[in-house]
This record gives C-alpha cells, structure tokens and sequence, in this order.
C-alpha cells in the first residue's frame, strides 16, 4: 500500500473492491441479531411482493371465466390483494427500523476509528498531511458506508432474493422461453452496466481527487486569512480554487455525459426484453396455452422484477462510487504510525525527575541532520536553558523529550529509563509544554485552560490563571471565562495566548517542563511579571528552557549554546560571559537592541508627561 497522500490516482489504487467490501463486515458484528432479524424482515416482504402478481391472475382469471354478469366479487382474493400489499409495505418498514441502528452505529464506529488513528500517527504525518483534502476524505468515507450498507441490505438482497422467487414461479409453471427471455435480458444488462461504469470510473476518481484539492485549497486560504489579507491575494486564492474546480467541472460534465449513454443502453435492454415476454405471452393466450390472468401474471413480474432492476444500474454505479470514496479512508486507516510503543513497553516511572541525552544524532530527512553527538544532563529540580540562532535545533530537543521522532543515533533518558522502552502515553503524562506557537481550539477561555486537567476544579483554574497574569484580563471581558477565542486563538493576541500556554501548564503540574521561548510574545513589562510565576512553577521541577530572550535564562543551573545541531558552549550565565564566546556576543547584541528600544520608548513619550 502506498503512502496516503489525500488524493485518489487511479481506479486501481493498490487496493481493490473486494478488501473494502470485507472491511464493512466488523462493523455488522455488533448487532448481528438486528440483521438476522432485518434479512428475514426483507425476505417476508419479498414473499408478499412476489404474492401480489399470483393473487392478481386468480382475479383476473376468477372474473374472466365467470360468463353470468351478477356475479359476487372475489372477495378473498381482494383481500388477500390488499392484504399481501399491505404486508410488503409492513415488512419494509420493519427492516429499515430494525436496520437503522446497524447502519448510524457502523457509521459512528468508524468515524471514532478513524479520528482515535489519526491521533495515534506521527507528528511527521501531521505535518505533511493537507487538512482540507482529509477532512472532505474522511466526511466521503463515513457517508460511504452508510450508503454501502443501505444498498447492499435494501437494494441488492431485495433484488437477488426476488429474482430467485420470479425464476421459481415461471421455470414451474410456465415455458422454459420465458425463462430464457428473462435470463438473457438480465445478462445482458448486468454485463452492459459493467462494462460502462468501469469505463466511467476514471471520471468519478478524477472528480474525488479535484474535489479534495480544491476543498483543500480553499480551507487553506481560509486558515491563512490573515495572511491572505496581508498581501492582497484574495483573487489569486479564488483563481486558484477555480482553476481546479474548473477542471472538476469539465470531469462531472464528461462523468454526466456517459451517465446518459448507461441509462439509454439499459433502458433499450428492458424494453426489449418485456416486448418479447409479452409477444411470446400473447402467441401463448391466443393458442389457448396460457390463461388472461397469465399474460397479466407474466407481465406482472416482469415489471416487477425489471422496475428494481432499472434502478440496480444506479445502485451498481452508486456502490462503485461509495466504494472509490471509501478507498481512501481505508487507505488512511492503513497508514502506521512512525512510532509505535514498542512489545512490551512499560509505564514511565519518574522518581527523581532526571532527563539525560547521550550521544543523540538525529535528522528529519536523511539528506538534513539537525543534531550531531547532543549530550547533556538535567538533574533533578534543576534548569537547563538552550540557546542558539535559529535552525541550530533548540526546538527538536523538545520534539524528542516528547518522543514525537525517535533518535537516530545515541539515546534520551528519563531516571535511567530509554524512552523508546516506556509507553508514549505515560511519557507525555508527566512533561508539560508552554510552546512557541500556542493554537487554541474554537471553543471558550475556560475549555482551552481546563484541557490541560479536565479533572481540574475550578477554583484550580482560576489560581493557575492567576499564576500566568491572565486572570485579570479575562474578568476584564465581558463574557470572562465563557469568551470565545475563535480558530486557533485568532481573537485573543500573540501574549495572551501565551499566558494560556502557561496557565495550563501550570495546571498539569507535571515532573518535568519545557518552556519554548515561553515569553516571545510578551512585551517587557508582562515578561518581568511571568518570569516570576514560572519560577514558581518550575521549582522542584526538572526544566528545560529553549530561549532566545537570553535575560528569561541568566538564573539557569546549565546554559548550553547549540550551533549548527553541536554543543558549542556551555556554562552558567556569568562564566559563558567571561568566556567572550558566541553566547557573550549575543548577550551584548540583545542588551543593545534594548537599550535601543528604550531610547526608542523615551523620544515618543509626549511632552507634558515627561
């Protein structure tokens, strides 16, 4: 199986119809009673189908052979009529409730699956993934199902089951022409409706793939709106999306076309399969061989078996569609996940706290190594900060304390414990982030701050947003707590989100901590506020802090200075200084550019306040 990619490249994607079929059947084993009990629903209103046209010849030939006209109406049999009417309709309707709950829990079911395994995949593939193509993968995926589990248990058995009841009353009863006429008119249907919609299915794969490409790029543009604005681009992104929604267009237009020609062929192969029942039927009431009430009869199941059948060509073609849409959730579900606990793992057991890389070699591509023989130690309840000028591999430190990438050389500890050995779950149980970026969900100030413990009461919340300074800046809103903070966060500023970053954090309380430039969007004054909250927080804590504010780390334990992915210094923040190395010259790079700024702050205070 090749790599998910979001995108459907031919109608024979390394996996064929067959294997998608089977990987419905788990989902059927829950209530497997409720489709016992359906299939034999389906059957009982089959009978009652294929009943009514019986019934109707003895009618037609009850009031055709009586000569006297006074005669009384065959009132059973139009009861029996109605009777077998009603019962089909009664069965039906049965089925499908019964049905109901199979087909919505199969579809709850594999959305859960497929949401609970994109959480389990590699960071790796969520930043390669394009979110716009597989959420419109995953909606086609989980409707597709429903749509294969409503054909297969309400179209294709119903027709099948009463092909077989049609087959058995006229082989019994009636000339083996009939039967003939009945059996080529369906071969040759079923084979010209295969044929065309494997030729039409190029164009339904096209159409899926431009469909998701353009759903991806307008989601894209719209997650970027910000950006977007910046530089005026609202009419290249529109351009772009019409660009693929046009060649979508032109697939859809040709997938149409072709539709028509389907529908015309299978329409001919009715009509001309009903016009020679009926000319042998005829031939046949004329010679004296078959009553009225036969060739009504005849007739009769004909157009009973031949009207599901007129809409088995759309079925078929709807199955082949629901199962392209299908293939690439199942590609999806296919996808494994880069790291994997490993046979055996056991729970992280921290005691101590004391974080230990050795010897740790590590590139995310091959032909790009971030990190070269990395060692260094945290002990316990202490604070090491990294710094370095970007791309120098600060942040991937982090990446790797939280086991999104394994190492590619040498190894990372936690009191004596490789973190490939332990669980992923009760690693990141017991490290706490306060992230460059911090991205919020779509939901309320109080919902982002209790994700970190949703266990946590809220007099716990409120302190830990008293720690991060923010507490006074939500009661100052006017819903508070309840405010909205929009896709992302976009409402709440680069700061104040950060301090939700940190108010979490705080709230986790957990062994060991990662600030990453916990304080880059927070302007001098706030800083000096936060800085003494995470002091708090992070004693008796095992700390590392990625920085490039270098006045956030002069009370660190160890400064290390990462240059191009290697230890190039490293010290507490008065040796490094005497040493005059790369950490003193940006040290005294920083300290001019504050200075400058406070000049800066000086000149544009107003005269009269001055």
């Amino acid at each position: 199986m090749p790599p998910y990619s979001g995108r459907t490249e031919s109608p024979h994607s390394g996996r064929n119809d067959w294997s998608n079929l089977r990987a419905l059947l788990p989902y059927l084993g829950e209530f497997w009673q409720r489709v016992l009990l359906a299939l034999g629903c389906l059957v009982l209103a089959k009978l009652a189908n294929v009943g009514v046209p019986l019934v109707l010849k003895e009618i037609v030939d009850h009031l055709d052979t009586t000569q006297q006209r006074n005669v009384a109406l065959p009132i059973t049999l139009l009861l029996a009529y109605g009777l077998l009417r009603m019962s089909s309709a009664l069965f039906d309707e049965i089925r499908d409730v019964l049905f109901a709950r199979v087909r919505y829990r199969a579809m709850r079911r594999l959305t859960l699956r497929t949401l609970r395994h994109l959480y389990g995949l590699s960071l790796r593939f969520h930043l390669e993934r394009k979110t716009g193509a597989i959420s419109r993968d995953l909606e086609r995926g989980a409707r597709s199902l429903s749509s294969l589990l409503n054909y297969l248990t309400f179209s294709i058995l119903p027709v099948l089951v009463e092909f077989v009841l049609v087959g058995v009353i006229l082989v019994s009863r009636y000339d083996w022409i009939f039967s003939l006429i009945v059996l080529l008119s369906v071969g040759g249907y079923v084979g010209f409706t295969l044929a065309i919609t494997h030729w039409r299915m190029d164009y339904r794969h096209t159409m899926n793939r431009l469909e998701s490409k353009a759903n991806n790029e307008a989601i894209d543009g719209l997650i970027n709106y910000e950006t977007v604005k910046y530089f005026g681009n609202e009419e290249w992104e529109s351009r772009r999306c019409d660009d693929t929604l046009a060649a979508w267009e032109n697939s859809a237009v040709l997938s149409q076309t072709s539709m028509s020609v389907l529908n015309f062929g299978q329409g001919a192969i009715i009509a001309l399969g009903v016009t020679l029942i009926m000319f042998f039927a005829a031939h046949q009431v004329l010679a004296g061989a078959m009553t009225l009430g036969d060739l009504v009869l005849v007739n009769a199941l004909m157009l009973q078996l031949f009207l599901p059948l007129g809409f088995l060509g759309i079925i078929y073609r709807q199955i082949k569609y629901s199962l392209a849409d299908m293939d690439l959730l199942v590609q999806l579900l296919d996808e494994q996940s880069e790291i994997q606990n490993r046979p055996g793992a056991t729970e992280l057991s921290v005691s101590r706290g004391e974080v230990r890389f050795e010897h740790v070699q590590f590139a995310y591509n091959p032909d790009r190594q971030i990190l070269f023989d990395v060692s260094l130690t945290i002990p316990p309840g202490r604070k090491l900060a990294v710094v370095g000028p970007s791309g120098a591999g600060k942040s991937t430190l982090a990446r790797l304390l939280f086991r999104f990438y394994d190492v590619g050389k040498g190894r990372i500890l936690i009191d004596g414990q490789d973190l490939r050995d332990v669980t992923q779950e009760s690693l990141r149980s017991v490290i706490g982030i306060v992230p460059q970026d911090t991205v919020l969900f779509n939901d309320t100030l109080y919902y982002n701050l209790a994700y970190a413990n949703p266990d946590a009461s809220r007099e716990d919340i409120l302190g830990a947003a008293r720690l991060a300074q923010l507490h006074d800046f939500v009661m100052s809103l006017p819903q508070g707590y309840d405010t909205l903070v929009g896709e992302r966060g976009l409402k709440l500023s680069g700061g104040e989100k950060q301090r939700v970053a940190i108010a979490r954090a705080i709230l986790k309380r957990p062994q060991i901590l990662i600030f990453d430039e916990a304080t880059s969007a927070l302007d001098s004054k706030a800083e000096r506020a936060i800085l003494q909250s995470l002091r708090q927080v992070s004693a008796e804590h095992t700390t590392l802090v990625i920085a490039h504010r270098l006045s956030t780390i002069v009370d660190a334990d160890e400064i290390v200075v990462l240059e191009q992915g290697r230890i190039a210094e490293r010290g507490e923040h008065d040796a490094l200084l005497e040493r005059g190395g790369i950490y003193a010259q940006l040290w005294a790079l920083q300290l001019k550019e504050r200075q400058s700024d406070t000049q800066t702050e000086t000149v544009n205070v107003p005269a009269d306040t001055a």
